[in-house]
């Protein structure tokens, strides 16, 4: 079983640090490879680059929970979140559909369904 775990392209696990203004500081955020393409992807689907995704998951964050207690997890599990709603039916599978504008998933889910 653990194969498809051990196996893994190293590549995907090596984290990689963005740096990104939010709020007029600039920060720097560190996160896995494969979380990144995951929010390259999330940002596209509605034509945003990552930086602009991750601004506008922060500013609907603090808007929605008044805080921040650890934005790279949260990021995270958006990610996961994203993917797992695409297994379940969700959110469309066709990555070409942007996500504003879907249905909204259970659990709370923001505009982006994260």
């Amino acid at each position: 079983m653990c194969d498809i775990f051990v196996k893994a392209d190293p590549g995907n696990y090596e984290t990689k640090a963005h740096s990104i203004r939010l709020h007029g500081v600039v920060t720097s955020i560190r996160l896995e490879k494969l979380f990144w393409q995951v929010l390259q992807e999330i940002a596209a689907r509605d034509g945003m680059n990552t930086n602009q995704l991750i601004s506008k998951l922060s500013d609907e964050l603090i808007a929605y929970r008044g805080e921040i207690d650890n934005f790279s997890s949260f990021l995270r599990v958006c990610c996961l979140r994203y993917l797992s709603l695409m297994l379940d039916g969700g959110i469309a599978l066709d990555k070409s559909l942007p996500l504003a504008g879907a249905p909204q998933a259970s659990h709370g889910a923001t505009r982006y369904l994260l």
